[in-house]
């Protein structure tokens, strides 16, 4: 027998995924791991590479022990990531300084950025289609400013799926799909624009070599065998963004197809042309596909799979224990209890993440509006189900944004990640959006990209897209309740205008934003 292996390193977890040449998934090993603020560095958010790549090497080696596979039979393996985030090296490839995906820490960067160099935001922005909200030159100037011993060592950037397979092979190169994400690259070209670098006087020479998906950069190494168990006869395959990775997994690889990505971030994404006219006012971002000649629109809403878990982890010891009893998940648990509960959670509103402002990007404070104090009307059931509904309300905003840019109309999407193993939410996000809700057999579609990579790498596949062809095989569907949808489209509005209320108090110093993007 013959496997592939993906190494899935999302903003929540890192874990390693085992797939027959079908698809078929054999085995998985998942850690949680968190990325924290630095003492004194306001809004960061670091990367921890030495305990991280522990993490990783455990979960390598339990899906290998688990599965009872011989290391000499996983032909090929990738990995993919949260986009965003970065590893700085030295000129011998070892790490010295790492962040993830939503670091903020470099607000006085980015406001010196557009005060310095006005315009150039919305210059790069038509290159990228980033801007320096989630960006990598302002966090590189931060380093230059705070840190200047450890930036003048830095020779090499790549992001942290690229880390892991440096890890693993010693070769350090990055693909388009992660690498664009960074802002300092060409989606026209697919690759980096070091010029970006130049204009704002950051170094120019430390961009690794950038290779399309599924391209085989090395084998196992000897060093990384013995710590992992792996062959050094495997191959190790560039791998992408977990967001353009997971919609190849689902079958995206067609201009105008849209999916939803549930996960710790909720991801809405729609396939346009590489050469696509970008968004005016910059309210959407856009990245290379893993699909040569192909972008994709996105629009992102926060933390929505992580704000689940802190509800599941502050709230509901009750439910994890029951599920426990029962060899359940808590979360089918709290679906069970919140399947009778009507549209609009009895008018629960949460606020957390706002729809997608890229241009000027900030949230208002988490909070739960319109709480009740009857423990009959506001209860863990119904506060779950707001939850539920705020993500799919949030993402039918997003969408609409994707609508009127690309002027496509989305009547079907694909639905995958954590939250499409919920038959509720799967429901609702029908409902809300008024779309057929299309679930994959394999809902875990970022680990299946990442195998497709690898398999195109062992010359399984002929490519991504004959890759997608054949392996990826549909589960369920959900047809929207339309009088519900009715129902949705007052909420959405009602919603909308109470988190623009909501923002006004971040405005005036009362209260404290969930996040901000440098420089606002």
């Amino acid at each position: 027998m013959s496997y592939l292996l993906a190494i899935d390193a999302g903003t929540g977890s890192v874990r390693a995924v085992l797939f027959d040449l079908n698809g078929n998934q054999i085995e998985s090993s998942q850690t949680e791991w968190t990325h924290l603020e630095e003492e004194n560095v306001p809004s960061s958010m670091s990367f921890d590479f030495d305990s991280n790549w522990e993490l990783t090497k455990n979960c390598i080696k339990e899906v290998i022990n688990k599965s009872e596979v011989t290391p000499d039979e996983i032909l090929a393996l990738s990995a993919t990531s949260m986009r965003e985030g970065i590893v700085l090296y030295d000129k011998d490839g070892k790490e010295l300084w790492a962040v993830a995906n939503v670091d903020a820490r470099a607000s006085k960067e980015v406001k010196y950025l557009k005060e310095s160099f006005v315009g150039i935001e919305e210059e790069f922005y038509e290159i990228s289609g980033q801007t320096f909200a989630l960006g990598a030159l302002p966090r590189i100037m931060w380093l230059k400013n705070n840190s200047p011993e450890i930036y003048e060592k830095v020779a090499n950037i790549s992001m942290i799926g690229d880390w892991i397979l440096a890890k693993l092979s010693g070769v350090i190169a990055t693909d388009p799909s992660n690498g664009g994400t960074t802002g300092i690259f060409s989606l026209k070209t697919r690759t980096w624009d070091s010029s970006m670098a130049s204009k704002v006087d950051i170094k120019d020479d430390i961009f690794c070599p950038c290779y399309e998906v599924g391209t085989v950069i090395a084998t196992v190494s000897d060093e990384a065998s013995n710590e992992t168990g792996l062959s050094t006869s495997t191959k190790v395959v560039t791998g992408g963004g977990d967001v353009q990775l997971g919609s190849a997994g689902l079958g995206l690889i067609d201009l105008g197809q849209t999916a939803i990505l549930g996960g710790s971030f909720w991801q809405q994404i729609t396939n346009i042309s590489s050469d696509a006219k970008l968004p005016e006012n910059m309210s959407l971002r856009v990245n290379p596909h893993v699909i040569p000649n192909q972008s994709q629109a996105e629009g992102i809403t926060f933390f929505s799979g992580l704000i689940m878990r802190w509800f599941r982890d502050a709230f509901c010891d009750m439910e994890k224990l029951e599920a426990q009893e029962l060899g359940m998940d808590p979360y089918e648990v709290l679906e069970e209890k919140a399947k009778n509960i009507p549209v609009g959670s009895y008018g629960i509103m949460p606020i957390f993440s706002d729809s997608m402002n890229y241009g000027k990007w900030y949230h208002a404070s988490h909070s739960f509006i319109n709480l009740s104090i009857d423990p009959e009307i506001c209860n863990k059931a119904s506060m779950f189900k707001a939850l539920q509904e705020n993500a799919c309300i949030v993402s039918s905003i997003n969408l609409d944004k994707i609508k009127a840019f690309t002027k496509l109309e989305i009547n079907e999407i694909v639905f995958a990640g954590g939250a499409s193993k919920g038959p509720l939410w799967c429901q609702t996000l029908a409902d809300v959006t008024g779309c057929k809700i299309k679930i994959p057999k394999v809902t875990e579609a970022t680990a299946l990209g990442a195998a497709m990579s690898a398999g195109v790498g062992a010359e399984v596949y002929e490519d991504l897209t004959s890759a997608a062809k054949e392996l990826v095989v549909w589960d369920k569907e959900y047809f929207p309740n339309m009088e519900n949808k009715k129902l949705y489209d007052e909420i959405k509005i009602k919603w909308q205008e109470l988190y623009r209320k909501q923002l006004e108090l971040v405005d005036q110093g009362l209260t404290t934003s969930m996040w901000k993007a440098p420089g606002l």
